[in-house]
């Protein structure tokens, strides 16, 4: 019999190392084991060092152990031609091609990447598998809810399309049958606490508990109750003599009695090593101090010098104020990155600061995860509001839910102001109820913001990097990603025309390096580096060019006073350069602090710091 181990938790807390790790562990052990990646912005290839892909590969160093990257375009051709294949035979090309046309909205890309993971799930013993363990290195929290909360969605949707027009947008009704019983299936796998486990990976900190409870609250909701605790990153007892990871461990030890009281889940902890998680054997070695308590090998601290210099006072420098600041026309900052690098922080503190020159701010987050309120010490909603104990800030979360309430009436109202019939609403009113249109919804929330005038700045806290290429990459083929005419009844030519000119505006706005800056926030470690080198190769490929590098978590020099520092800032070094050397792009560092961000005050502080009064730091 198969078992089932899900490894989720807010991102770059080291679920893909801890799943690896896990991984490798079991094969060792003997048993037969799969792990696969839901991300879309996978690091399994990183982190073993071989291509992987969409196919199942074997990991070539592990014997018993292979591996897959899902890939959401693969999964969705791959979904498209198993509904359409049986039709053929039986229907004319007309209309297997209307079917295709129907299809080829997001719906399907979000449904195929589900019905793919599903696969995994679909044995009752296991046989068909063929494998005795199989992990799931999820996406982070907001992402992996969205995935496990589809198949009660599409099961609702499919279910109101067979008593009513036998249509939605990911088939007909009666070809997706067989997917519904699917994942219907795997939802009972999932309940099995005889055969699955969701393990909850977290730092130490406010965000990443408060993150892990809702999780935890949400999947209760599904009847997933199986759930056990990985504390990773915690500072060594004899590291704290160190000031600054001595406060910081010292933040931790208040937090790890809250996670031990509050969350009331089984716990095991990960001690912070000296050096980053890669390879097989780094692997083994953390396998060797996870499971058995061994002590991590020592580390040969080799001196790099680093391209950036930590009191090179260049902040306040013109060119880092141009791609911050409007210059005669409304600037719009995009905060992007892996998930964990600091993202919120960087936002929320450039937000503040610009509000505080005097700019009219408006700071928008389009992550799940929605973090703006922690960060902010403020309320923030889905709709648009001052930020309480700043002028000139507001802030507005781009909740899906709430988007796609308004999106449907928007649509519905339109088509009853142009005469559409009582039936054709009927069928609009039920395509619309399909699951994706959240994502649809969450889309038009964001071209809106992005393209209103009344803002000297906007700021964009995004979600990780996998899922704001897809934010953005949405409308590059308008014809096939955003569809319009897949509601049947609108007069598609008239919404495509509307949505698009509204589209090309902001396409425009990100390409114009005047008017937008796109900022990559990241750690100097392998994964957050290669990640965000990616996606500015994919961003280059539509037009946009990035313009900043945010190098986060950067260990002040007067700090390397012991070997476990030292080691750390050495490995910092090396990877400052490769990120000069990647970007060729202005840095700005920010610097690991005692203290979490969090409120008004200490992002005034941080910013000060950053951009203008104290201690700047930034290379071009």
């Amino acid at each position: 019999m198969t078992n089932f181990y899900f490894f989720s938790g807010k991102g770059g807390v080291g679920k893909t190392s801890m799943a690896c790790m896990h991984a490798v562990r079991f094969a060792d052990q003997g048993q037969k084991t799969l792990i696969v990646t839901t991300d879309p912005a996978s690091n399994l290839a990183d982190m073993f060092e071989q291509v992987i892909g969409h196919q199942i590969q074997p990991i070539t160093t592990v014997p018993n152990l292979w591996g897959m990257e899902i890939d959401p375009d693969r999964a969705s051709e791959e979904y498209v031609e198993n509904v359409i294949a049986p039709l053929r035979e039986g229907f004319p090309e007309e209309m297997i091609k209307v079917i295709e046309e129907q299809m080829s909205g997001p719906c399907t890309t979000e449904v195929a990447a589900f019905d793919r993971f599903t696969d995994f799930l679909a044995s009752s013993n296991g046989d068909k598998l063929d494998f005795e363990a199989v992990i799931f290195d999820t996406a982070p929290t907001g992402h992996t809810l969205r995935l496990l909360e589809l198949p009660a969605e599409w099961s609702v949707s499919i279910e109101n399309a067979l008593e009513g027009s036998g249509q939605t947008c990911i088939g007909p009704a009666a070809a997706v049958q067989d997917a519904k019983r699917k994942y219907e299936h795997a939802m009972a796998v999932m309940r099995d606490a005889e055969r699955t486990a969701f393990i909850f990976v977290l730092h130490p900190e406010a965000l990443a508990i408060k993150e892990t409870e809702r999780a935890v609250s949400e999947m209760g909701k599904l009847g997933i109750h199986t759930h056990r605790l990985i504390v990773n990153g915690i500072i060594p007892e004899q590291v704290s003599e160190n000031s600054l990871f001595g406060a910081r461990a010292e933040m931790q030890s208040h937090y790890l009695e809250k996670i031990e009281t509050e969350l009331n889940l089984p716990v095991q902890r990960m001690p912070l090593l000296p050096i980053e998680i890669k390879g097989i054997d780094g692997l083994r070695e953390i396998a060797g101090v996870f499971f058995d308590g061994a002590t991590p090998a020592s580390t040969d601290i080799v001196e790099q010098t680093s391209p950036i210099n930590d009191d090179q006072a260049l902040a306040q420098s013109a060119e880092l104020h141009s791609l911050l600041e409007p210059n005669g026309s409304r600037r719009t900052i995009f905060f992007a990155g892996k998930g964990g690098v600091g993202k919120t922080v960087a936002s929320c503190t450039s937000a503040v600061w610009l509000a505080r020159q005097g700019h009219r701010t408006l700071l928008v987050t389009t992550d799940p995860a929605a973090h703006l309120s922690d960060v902010l010490g403020a309320p923030v909603g889905a709709e648009v509001s001052a930020v309480e104990g700043l002028s000139n800030l507001w802030a507005v979360n781009v909740d899906p839910r709430a988007s796609a309430e308004i999106y449907k009436s928007r649509i519905l109202d339109d088509a009853r102001s142009r005469g559409r019939s009582p039936e054709a609403i009927q069928v609009m009113a039920e395509e619309l109820e399909a699951p994706c249109t959240e994502e649809i919804a969450a889309f038009d929330k964001f071209i809106e913001l992005a393209s209103q005038g009344e803002w000297d700045v906007v700021v964009f806290d995004t979600a990780p990097t996998g899922h704001t290429m897809r934010l953005l990459e949405l409308p590059i083929d308008w014809s096939k990603q955003i569809d319009v005419k897949v509601f049947g009844s609108v007069d598609s030519e008239w919404a495509d025309e509307v949505a698009k000119r509204r589209f090309d505006d902001v396409i425009d706005m990100m390409r114009d390096s005047k008017r937008s800056t796109f900022a990559f926030v990241l750690y100097p470690e392998s994964t957050p580096i290669l990640e965000a080198h990616r996606a500015v190769e994919e961003l280059r490929t539509v037009g946009i060019e990035p313009d900043l590098v945010v190098a986060n978590y950067i260990i002040p020099r007067d700090q390397v006073d012991t070997p476990f520092v030292q080691a750390r800032r050495s490995m910092q070094d090396k990877y400052m350069m490769e990120i000069d050397q990647r970007f060729s792009l202005p840095i700005l560092q920010i610097p690991l602090l005692p203290y979490e961000i969090q409120g008004m005050e200490k992002l005034k502080h941080l910013g000060d710091r950053l951009f203008g009064i104290k201690e700047p730091m930034i290379q071009a």
